[in-house]
């Protein structure tokens, strides 16, 4: 028995929707969440045309083997930054104006697993053996109406297919708990006199490596005590446990410091929702969030030609604020990121483009508009501070991770206090 995918209305119009405008085809990108049972669908996107297929019409009907892999993963690269915790890019649509053959299926098969592999490169975290492996590619017929839904094994790279249910359902986006945190990063990466002759970007991405165990590895606790993971998300028994990280002294030529508050948010459907889900969420959105404004910063720098310093100095960038925004008629929210001179067009603008749906400036969230993050980085640094878990610590370094789980019966505020975001204090309020 395949899989079954539970699709949001909406989503089912969207697709209808979709004109070929003489084209062979269209494809897009499947977003929303994989759960034990079923998987949850909520949102369709229709990768963006090349400007210069834009510019040319009148070209004669591309094959369905034209279609182009790289820029069908950038665009799914691009998506998957906006997606909050929890959410993901599920696989990937084709609207053809004929039935295909079997050359089109092996080319769906051939984007799901380009398109995973891409996103699964710039992740900090990975799947775990319990997770659900597989994708999914949706083949709609324009002419006869008729759906071909299909899951391989990213895991495996010779799966073959397997048929999957795609039902829709009306209130799906509705049924979604949110939970929301702020943390207070402190990361400061210690540079060897090896690394010190290293980008700044390498550097920084080999500290953010080890600063993604810590928060992996952090023990997150339920009204000051440790929650059974696999007990609903309300519910359950408590175990005794304690875990401390520790700062020692480290001998470096320099350092790359992050420092700043940043907003994280990740949503879990309300099917029952175990504590495992909860946390898993949040921590892969603190892990996201923090990686993504790095990589757009340096991708920023590369854009304007912005040279690193070569000198002793310091240097000084400021990291993108997050700017949130809702799915049309669903309680989601999906995010970007705004450097200070970008403007609220340009944002709108890039999500319309992204996401192939209209969104109003009114609509935009800007989650940080003060203590925003920045990165700094300077070299002859005499010693700086690096975590291990060796041993007590004398002296912990303390960050504040704020999260907030909504639902209509009332709100979980959850506090803690640790090393580098060591663990996570659920507290419950009843209406």
């Amino acid at each position: 028995m395949g899989r079954t995918y539970i699709v949001e209305e909406t989503v089912g119009r969207y697709l209808s929707n979709l004109n070929l405008q003489g084209k062979t085809f269209v494809s897009g990108l499947l977003i929303g969440q994989c759960s034990s049972q079923k998987d949850y669908v909520i949102l369709a996107t229709r990768t963006p045309p090349k400007e210069e297929q834009n510019e040319s019409p009148k070209h004669p009907k591309a094959k369905l083997d034209d279609l182009d892999e790289e820029w069908a993963t950038e665009h799914a690269n691009q998506v998957s930054r906006m997606l909050p915790g929890g959410l993901l890019v599920l696989g990937v649509f084709i609207i053809t104006s004929l039935e295909m053959g079997n050359e089109f299926q092996n080319t769906l098969r051939r984007l799901v697993f380009a398109v995973e592999k891409s996103m699964n490169k710039k992740r900090l975290w990975n799947f775990t053996e319990e997770e659900v492996s597989e994708r999914v590619t949706l083949h709609i017929c324009s002419s006869t109406k008729k759906i071909l839904c299909r899951t391989y094994d990213i895991h495996d790279p010779k799966s073959s297919a397997k048929p999957a249910d795609w039902k829709y359902q009306n209130g799906l986006s509705a049924s979604w708990l949110s939970l929301e945190c702020t943390v207070y990063i402190n990361i400061h990466v210690p540079l060897s006199t090896t690394s010190v002759s290293y980008t700044l970007e390498k550097n920084t991405k080999s500290g953010l490596a080890r600063w993604a165990k810590q928060i992996e590895n952090g023990i997150y606790l339920i009204n000051g005590q440790v929650k059974d993971e696999d007990y609903d998300l309300l519910e359950g028994q408590v175990l005794n446990s304690d875990h401390r990280s520790t700062a020692t002294v480290q001998i470096c030529s320099g350092s790359v410091n992050l420092k700043g508050a940043v907003k994280c948010r990740a949503y879990i459907h309300s099917n029952k929702p175990k504590v495992k889900d909860a946390v898993q969420a949040m921590k892969r959105d603190i892990l996201n969030t923090v990686a993504d404004r790095c990589e757009i910063l340096f991708e920023d720098l590369l854009l304007n030609e912005i040279p690193e310093k070569e000198d002793s100095g310091k240097e000084f960038h400021i990291l993108p604020h997050r700017v949130f925004v809702p799915i049309p008629g669903s309680t989601v929210m999906l995010c970007d990121y705004k450097f200070g001179d970008e403007s609220a067009e340009e944002i709108r603008d890039h999500f319309i483009e992204m996401l192939d749906h209209m969104i109003q400036i009114e609509d935009l969230e800007i989650a940080e508009e003060v203590n925003t993050a920045c990165v700094s980085s300077s070299v002859n640094t005499e010693a700086s501070l690096d975590n291990t878990d060796d041993e007590q610590p004398k002296q912990p370094i303390k960050t504040t991770v704020v999260l907030k789980i909504q639902q209509n019966i009332g709100v979980i505020a959850a506090f803690a206090v640790a090393a580098l975001a060591a663990g996570i204090s659920f507290h419950y309020f009843s209406d």
